[in-house]
């Protein structure tokens, strides 16, 4: 390992020399491409040095325990070898994560979309709570949140929406969210406080770009039609929707938020671009290993992931056995308080080179 990362350290020099190359700063391509792998290189190298400065502390404190005859000076020493141990092993585990092999799709914009599933009203409303708080958890790391399609509940909430989040990182982070979300509350429209049992299913794709896949306009079939539901006169007197049709997968996108049908056109083909590119990763996944019956990126939706107990304050990862009792922060946006405990989970399994799966495990 040692070898490979004084090879990365090699590089990363290089690359600081030729980026600060007029020939490179003003060719726009090759600056890029430059610019980009010595940002992914940079944390390794930052680790790396780290990681030296701290074995050569070890081993210079090692040193004055062998040959000091100061007692002071070779207490000092035996509690900085302790310490340095320590800090020598941590950032050996984190040197072997940054050189896992990484999700190319981890950097990448979302289309998120969220459905009701069983539970009626309850259900919509609990997908406009899902909704508001990832909206929250976005806007705390300035990444922008668009949607692209709404289905409004009656009572408020939403039958389903679908979104697009803007940001660096938006796909590792959001990735551990997709699956079946049930809730357990008390509705406000319930007279003999009865808990009630509902679910939303959750779908994160990672926002594929024209170069990550190639759509033919004649396997498209394009109708237009009069907008339904809000949305003013204009929006509803007008052939302004836009239905998407990819004749080869079948895939239909739906789009009438917008006034303007190339607005909707655009938008209608954003989720159909990352729908068609979540079918071909999960093709992928599903030829390397047919015996796995769920991964990173699969789309699996048939899994109950997660419960929100809000008569108890509770939510459950039952992919890890997770239970913390912070319902309210993390409904108002604080999703960190369960996503860092699933990234430290399924990083410890990659680092023993285990398979890593999203599916829960216990049927709490």
């Amino acid at each position: 390992m040692l070898d490979k990362l004084q090879a990365v350290e090699v590089r990363f020099l290089e690359l600081s020399e030729l980026l600060s190359d007029p020939q490179v700063v003003s060719n726009r391509e090759s600056y890029t491409k430059f610019s980009k792998e010595f940002a992914e290189l940079g944390p390794i190298v930052d680790c790396f040095r780290r990681y030296q400065r701290v074995s050569q502390d070890l081993e210079d404190n090692k040193e004055i325990l062998r040959d000091s005859n100061e007692t002071d000076l070779r207490q000092l020493a035996q509690e900085e070898i302790s310490s340095n141990r320590d800090e020598k092993e941590k950032l050996y585990q984190e040197l072997m994560f940054l050189l896992l092999p990484k999700d190319p799709s981890d950097e990448k914009n979302i289309i998120l979309e969220i459905r009701a599933g069983t539970g009626g009203d309850e259900a919509a409303l609990f997908s406009g709570a899902l909704f508001n708080m990832y909206v929250r958890f976005s806007e705390a790391r300035n990444w922008r949140v668009e949607i692209l399609s709404s289905s409004e509940s009656s009572v408020g909430g939403f039958k389903e929406v679908i979104a697009r989040i803007v940001g660096n990182g938006a796909f590792s982070q959001f990735k551990y969210e997709k699956g079946v979300h049930r809730v357990q509350r008390v509705p406000t429209t319930e007279t003999q406080g009865r808990i009630h049992t509902s679910t939303c299913t959750v779908a994160v794709l990672p926002e594929a770009e024209e170069v990550d896949i190639d759509i033919q306009d004649k396997d498209l079939r394009i109708d237009v039609f009069r907008s339904s539901g809000p949305g003013g006169q204009s929006v509803n007197t007008t052939d302004s929707a836009v239905r998407i049709t990819h004749l080869p997968s079948g895939l239909v996108v739906s789009c009438q938020d917008e006034k303007s049908q190339h607005k909707n056109r655009a938008k209608a083909m954003t989720v159909l671009r990352a729908r068609l590119f979540d079918q071909m990763q999960a093709a992928a996944d599903a030829e390397r290993r047919d015996d796995r019956r769920s991964q990173i990126g699969s789309g699996e939706r048939s899994e109950r992931i997660r419960t929100y107990n809000f008569p108890q304050g509770r939510v459950s990862d039952h992919r890890i056995g997770l239970t913390v009792y912070q319902i309210d922060k993390i409904m108002a946006g604080n999703l960190e308080i369960v996503i860092d405990p699933l990234i430290a989970h399924y990083r410890s399994l990659a680092l023993k080179g285990e398979e890593v799966s999203l599916v829960p495990t216990d049927d709490d």
